[in-house]
């Protein structure tokens, strides 16, 4: 996500790294076999991965079971949307699109008669299909099987589904009408078709016993009410809270992406723009950015068609590298690398506290746009569920704003190829359809037993629960299905438990401690210049007056200011 400010000044920089030597990377890989199966590949597309569920211990929770006597009583899901065109952002669709009318300028003019080889063959008459941004069909599929998915891991307990019910119900068992779920997206294209099919899935009445080919149910609005949040400006939004934080926009949404490009890029491709160099017509050169597009158009035509030409020309240290670049982008634009990588994770932090104490947010010192979260209509409370639609970034940055610091390891800019076993890997934290759940599990005991191993839950109250003898609440949260390690949020509120969950006193006073540390004014609005944007610094996801590496100057940034400019 970048705003026109950023994409005009970054523009300047990736021409001076098209021009830029080649940097010797660290090792060539040892491993000089092409990967074709497109399995293995596409787990190492970062943040454009298709979505895959996480084992419940991936992130190292030993014991995933609910224990006897609990039951999910609540759900609060932040939903990535799902597979889309790449980007207008430099590195991303812009080098993309560069990439592709280079090819065409040099097969469709004078140079007709020359031709690539070998495995590039198909770059003779190769004409690049995507546009920019927009969700895909894929991308539809990926949010419908979210919302089905939610039904049958939530829905069908939160409402006590009768036998054979697929999908969510409207009325209660009586027959008078449940009050209408509330979902909440940004106006932006992707996000709000995401919402569409999500629902879809989660309402179902596209498979309903009586089926409706009209859709009625769908279409009458009698399912659930929407809140579209507006984005694209500078006006305060959670679920796209770069746009209200400004300094993002002038310097720290550039830091990951310089450190891409120029940093890991030249460290790790040298090797496979030679390659390509071999099957390259007289006339044509590729360079590391050219060959960095091809690895990117993989991605992005399996996100739109299902397929790629591009995908079988690299190695696995290749393709593990590919995905370094984009975890290094996100840690230093998003998380714990980037001055405002907290305060663009608090509003939805703080929204989450407030659902959770039954509270409305009537000022707002973040990106909450308090006119939303004032009144029952916006922002109900007490609800059995809650979806909010939004970006991978803001997934991101809501860990780093909570301190979860299993997430904190940071990206090895020198490191060719990348530890498989680092923590911060964007194929698992936000694939396309990626989801943080927040779940408040009920419970008869303060100190119920950890259960090791995965149980299905075929109906409420089949391992002891019972709702009216459930006074002990606790919080656990799921990335992807894969268990957060609540134990590693600082301050050491929520050790003591195997099983991910935290007691919810625990969790809300860590939380609240955690909110202190964004900073949010300073970060956001403050006038400073960061001295060396590329030195991999680990700011904690903030800053403030006695930080190193930055230099105040008197004034703040204000909208007005960006727009000058």
């Amino acid at each position: 996500m970048y705003s026109g400010l950023q994409s005009t000044c970054l523009a300047a920089l990736a021409a001076q790294a098209l021009a830029a030597p080649s940097l010797t990377w660290k090792r060539q890989s040892t491993n000089s076999t092409l990967l074709t199966d497109l399995n293995v590949i596409s787990q190492y597309w970062g943040q454009v991965s298709p979505y895959r569920d996480n084992d419940d211990s991936y992130f190292g929770v030993d014991d995933v079971g609910l224990p006897d006597g609990c039951q999910v009583e609540q759900v609060h899901s932040l939903q990535r949307h799902a597979q889309r065109f790449p980007t207008s952002s430099f590195d991303d669709g812009v080098n993309d699109e560069n990439f592709a009318a280079k090819v065409y300028n040099f097969t469709s003019t004078a140079n007709a008669n020359a031709s690539f080889t070998g495995p590039l063959t198909f770059l003779n008459t190769y004409l690049y299909q995507m546009s920019e941004s927009y969700l895909t069909g894929p991308g539809a599929v990926t949010e419908f099987t979210a919302g089905q998915t939610f039904w049958n891991r939530y829905g069908r307990t939160l409402f006590n589904a009768t036998l054979g019910q697929v999908q969510y119900n409207a009325t209660y068992q009586n027959l008078t009408a449940r009050p209408k779920p509330v979902l909440r997206t940004t106006s932006q294209s992707r996000i709000e078709n995401s919402q569409i099919n999500w629902a879809l899935g989660f309402f179902g009445p596209s498979f309903y016993t009586t089926p409706q080919p009209g859709l009625e149910s769908f279409a009458n609005g009698s399912l659930f009410d929407v809140v579209i949040i507006p984005e694209g400006g500078t006006e305060n939004n959670t679920l796209a809270a770069y746009d209200s934080c400004y300094e993002y926009d002038l310097q720290s949404g550039d830091l990951g992406d310089l450190d891409l490009f120029f940093q890991y890029v030249p460290l790790y491709i040298g090797a496979a723009t030679a390659r390509m160099n071999q099957y390259a017509p007289a006339g044509f050169t590729f360079n590391d950015n050219d060959t960095y597009a091809m690895q990117s158009i993989c991605a992005y035509e399996n996100a739109y068609i299902g397929m790629s030409d591009f995908c079988g020309l690299f190695t696995e240290d290749e393709w593990m590298a590919f995905e370094q670049t984009l975890d290094i982008e996100y840690y230093y634009d998003y998380a714990f690398g980037s001055p405002t990588g907290r305060a663009q994770g608090l509003g939805y932090q703080q929204e989450l506290l407030a659902r959770l104490t039954n509270q409305y947010i009537t000022s707002s010192n973040s990106s909450v746009n308090s006119s939303i979260t004032d009144n029952a209509q916006d922002f109900p409370l007490g609800r059995p569920f809650y979806a909010d639609f939004t970006h991978d970034d803001i997934i991101v940055s809501v860990l780093t704003s909570m301190s979860v610091d299993y997430f904190r390891e940071h990206p090895n800019l020198q490191q060719y190829p990348p530890d498989p076993a680092r923590h911060f890997q964007l194929s698992h934290l936000t694939p396309f359809g990626a989801r943080l759940i927040t779940e408040v599990i009920g419970c008869s005991s303060p100190a119920p037993a950890a259960v090791h191993n995965h149980r299905t839950y075929y109906y409420p109250t089949q391992y002891g629960y019972d709702p009216s003898n459930a006074p002990n609440k606790f919080i656990r949260m799921r990335l992807n299905n894969g268990i957060l390690p609540l134990d590693t949020i600082r301050g050491g509120y929520c050790e003591g438990r195997t099983d991910g969950l935290c007691a919810m006193d625990d969790f809300l006073a860590s939380q609240w401690e955690a909110e202190k540390l964004a900073n949010y004014q300073f970060a956001c609005f403050a006038n400073y210049t960061i001295v060396d944007p590329t030195n991999g610094a680990d700011y904690d996801g903030t800053v403030s007056n006695a930080t190193d590496g930055i230099v105040v100057s008197p004034g703040e940034i204000t909208a007005e200011y960006l727009d000058s400019l």
